[in-house]
């Protein structure tokens, strides 16, 4: 997606003003794998599927045998103290013919490597603009992706200066887009999901920005429609492609972009090849070797 080898980008505080500029991590230069990301997000809502079906023996709780030939009637099983029939899927209170079954296999796996490679495919396309408008998102022309500040952002507490910091890197029109929900097609109106909400920005944080104490934005943010907040640490491909869909308007602070180049694990390493790799690098040449024994 990026050809550039390297990439900087801005640094902006709360008002919205430039500060310095710093060099994105190789992940963001991850090429585009819309399938995998699907794989990833269907995997993951395939997890929150709750198995269904009647009793086994739902139907079948009856005495009724059939009367067999030569009665001129249906050979359908009867109660034995009448003519009602009973079991059989057609009639009344019998079993059903094909029903859910509760030990169906609802979950859908995908492979370790694939599901990382997803992530870090769906990180990447967050500082693509073409991508991120064709989702939907609202935001300014002038804004420049990934939208990187610094990280006094996850000390904000009030939604208000949230809503004031939004409005000020250009991206307000965006949270007005999700406040607007439509009413569900179908029957989850009956079922508690009468509307459909939309998604708007994501704020990521790395949790070293300030103490424990100071980490306010998850409640200066958590009234705002669409707008949620993650540690860098827990990122998935629902958060980055909500509805499998990739491309979402993010905010990162300037410690979680650190993250990534401290952390080889996201930058396509394994942390046992990456540390195996470390521990060749840290063993000594052969000639150094022979010239402390010679």
């Amino acid at each position: 997606m990026i050809e550039e080898a390297e990439r900087k980008t801005k640094v902006l505080d709360l008002s919205g003003n430039f500060v310095r500029e710093i060099t994105l991590p190789l992940i963001f230069m991850e090429e585009y794998r819309p399938d995998l990301i699907k794989r990833a997000v269907l995997a993951m809502q395939s997890n929150r599927l709750q198995p269904k079906g009647p009793n086994p023996l739902s139907g079948r709780k009856t005495s009724a045998e059939s009367w067999g030939v030569g009665r001129g009637v249906s050979r359908v099983p009867r109660i034995k103290t009448g003519r009602r029939a009973a079991r059989a899927p057609q009639t009344v209170g019998g079993r059903r013919a094909h029903p859910p079954k509760t030990d169906k296999v609802l979950k859908q796996k995908i492979n370790k490597k694939e599901r990382r490679k997803a992530i870090r495919s769906a990180i990447a396309a967050t500082i693509d603009p073409d991508l991120v408008r064709s989702r939907g998102h609202k935001f300014d022309e002038d804004v420049e992706l990934p939208i990187v500040v610094e990280d006094s952002l996850a000390s904000l507490e009030k939604t208000t200066a949230v809503e004031d910091f939004l409005k000020s890197i250009g991206v307000w029109d965006d949270v007005l887009r999700a406040k607007e929900r439509k009413v569900r097609a179908g029957r989850g109106k009956t079922r508690g999901r009468r509307y459909k909400s939309k998604k708007s920005v994501l704020i990521v944080i790395s949790g070293e920005e300030e103490t424990p104490e100071d980490k306010k934005i998850m409640v200066g943010a958590k009234n705002l429609p669409g707008v949620d907040v993650s540690y860098v640490e827990t990122l998935n491909a629902e958060l980055l492609a909500p509805g499998t869909h990739s491309g979402r308007l993010a905010i990162w602070t300037e410690s979680s972009i650190n993250f990534f180049s401290k952390n080889l694990s996201f930058e396509g390493q394994s942390p046992s090849i990456a540390s195996s790799n470390a521990e060749k690098k840290a063993l000594p040449k052969k000639n150094s070797l022979l010239s402390e024994v010679g």
